[in-house]
């Protein structure tokens, strides 16, 4: 299937459903945003966030093993990798979903949901059960183009605490105050994310959510990554959080944006 084409005004954003429901493109002004390419984009993280420590994890007694996919580790979730099914789009807005199947050991259904207007793209994501409660994550991971052409992006937010990262680039457990990048680090921000990306004379925008999580990625050139999320990196293990047949996991985000 081909993209989905969402605009309003000068902003226009592509949705790839064949290709895990991810942004594939968002251009304000004629200026594309995102870094280009199929593993690019933004695509959402679902059933989990970030690395689980050797794929495993347990819901109760039992242990599954996922497929691993970053070194010794399960990385990003299935969601990134799957065909999604359009349930609704229009203009300005687009819902589309997803059957969790192998190697995901429990049935339910993903949905996320796009609404775009002149000065915002606001995103929702969210997992039920088919059967049995389980453990589930979900976010976003966009790529932010670091330049558009002028100066170097900037980022400011004000977390309460970094997770310190051990060897494995998983967290310790330990919660330091937050230091200087370059980052591939989990911050916490009880009150909600609030990050801002600025392109000086060009372009501020800022990822808003209630999470209380946020991953920022900036170690390649060509991106910055602000990754609002519902749990840590291994939270899966660490900080489950249940999906059960009354409350599914979900999640909102929005990016919002000024022109300079």
């Amino acid at each position: 299937m081909s993209d989905l084409k969402l605009s309003a005004g000068d902003v226009t954003v592509g949705i790839a459903p064949d290709n895990g429901a991810r942004v594939s493109s968002l251009v304000i002004g004629g200026t594309e945003l995102l870094r280009q390419g199929p593993r690019y984009g933004c695509f959402p993280m679902v059933p989990w966030c970030g690395r689980i420590a050797q794929g495993r994890f347990r819901n109760g007694g039992t242990q599954h093993q996922m497929p691993l996919n970053s070194g010794p580790h399960a990385i990003h979730g299935t969601g990134r990798d799957t065909a999604w099914r359009v349930r609704h789009a229009d203009e300005t807005s687009a819902t589309l979903t997803y059957e969790l199947g192998d190697p995901w050991p429990y049935a339910g259904l993903v949905t996320q949901t796009f609404r775009l207007s002149e000065g915002a793209l606001e995103l929702t994501l969210g997992v039920e059960t088919r059967s049995d409660s389980f453990p589930a994550q979900v976010g976003w991971h966009p790529w932010f183009l670091r330049n558009l052409g002028g100066e170097d992006a900037s980022l400011a937010f004000a977390p309460a605490f970094q997770l310190e990262r051990g060897e494995d680039h998983l967290p310790t457990g330990r919660r330091i105050e937050a230091r200087p990048g370059p980052w591939d680090d989990c911050f916490g921000m009880p009150d909600g994310v609030e990050a801002t990306l600025t392109w000086p004379g060009q372009l501020a925008l800022t990822v808003s959510s209630p999470a209380r999580w946020v991953v920022v990625y900036d170690e390649q050139a060509e991106a910055v990554c602000v990754e609002a999320q519902s749990g840590p990196p291994n939270g899966l293990n660490s900080e489950p959080e249940l999906v059960t047949r009354l409350e599914p996991v979900e999640l909102a985000a929005t990016w919002s944006w000024e022109r300079l």
